[in-house]
C-alpha cells in the first residue's frame, strides 16, 4: 500500500467526535496528511447536523498504523471506517 484515504462517518458527533474521536486523531497526527470535516449545516448558522463525515489522507506506506488507527477508531459506539488504499 503507498496511499491509503480513510472515511470516518461519526453519528452524535457533537457527543462523540471530541470526547473520543479528536484524542486518537491527535494521537496518530504525525500520519495524517490532509483533514477533511463534512456535516450539513443550515442556513441560519445556528444548527448543525448530529452526523459528520472526516475524510483522511494518511502519509505514504502508513499501512500498519492506518489498520490499527482504523480498529480503535471503527471500536467507538457510533463510528464507522471505511479505508481505501492506492
Amino acid at each position: 500500500m503507498s496511499r491509503i484515504i480513510m472515511g470516518i462517518q461519526v453519528q452524535k458527533r457533537n457527543n462523540v467526535i471530541i470526547p473520543d474521536v479528536q484524542p486518537l486523531l491527535t494521537e496518530y497526527g504525525c500520519y495524517i496528511k490532509t483533514r477533511i470535516g463534512l456535516h450539513e449545516a443550515n442556513d441560519d448558522q445556528k444548527t448543525c447536523s448530529e452526523e459528520g463525515l472526516l475524510l483522511l489522507e494518511l502519509v505514504k506506506d502508513a499501512g500498519d498504523t492506518a489498520e490499527e488507527l482504523s480498529k480503535r477508531l471503527g471500536e467507538i459506539g457510533g463510528v464507522t471506517v471505511k479505508t481505501m488504499a492506492f
